[in-house]
């Protein structure tokens, strides 16, 4: 699972990657455009959709790293047994949020059917809205994937939080979760 999880955390991050670069030229190139007194008239309403992709699936990516807001402490507090049922259910409920969001927005794209983005006829609000489906489905992987690590540390001891892990890490203390927060 640990080689998948990789995998998926890689591609994710290749195209929240690929998103930020793309939100970065559409804004430049707008301001250019607009500064040469030749404004696009498609800048503002692909640009706001761009963001939009952006952010879902960044926030994908931050599901599956467990950067997300949560509450360790309330669960560190608990003890072993009541910290992986409330880990569990966190992520049941996560779960079933992300999974009702993807139902209902397929229900959204098949409404949509036949309408345009105003500024470029061409494209077909259905792909534009097609990032709510698709990463919904990536949330419920991410939280799939992560929930075994999660229910791991959970019987262990205390759960790390997603900042303190990075910080850790980045002054060379591993952290894993037989051990976190101890010095290799």
């Amino acid at each position: 699972m640990d080689a998948f999880q990789r995998l998926f955390d890689r591609a994710l991050e290749i195209v929240a990657a690929a998103m930020m670069t793309i939100v970065t030229l559409i804004i430049v190139a707008g301001f250019m455009f607009r500064w040469a007194g030749h404004s696009l008239v498609w800048y503002d309403e692909v640009a706001a959709i761009s963001l939009c992709w952006l952010t879902y699936y960044g926030g994908a990516l931050a599901a599956l790293r467990g950067a997300h807001i949560g509450f360790p402490g309330l669960v560190n507090a608990m003890p072993a047994n009541w910290r992986v049922a409330a880990t569990f259910f966190a992520s049941a409920v996560t779960i079933f949020f992300f999974a009702l969001l993807a139902y209902m927005g397929l229900q959204v794209v098949q409404i949509l059917k036949g309408d345009t983005l105003v500024s470029i006829p061409e494209i077909s609000l259905q792909v534009t809205q097609s990032v709510i489906p698709i990463t919904s489905a990536l949330f419920v992987i991410a939280e799939l994937v992560k929930l075994p690590g999660l229910l791991r540390e959970a019987k262990r001891g205390p759960l790390m939080d997603h900042e303190v892990k990075e910080a850790l890490e980045s002054v060379g203390i591993e952290t894993t979760e037989a051990n976190p927060g101890r010095a290799s």
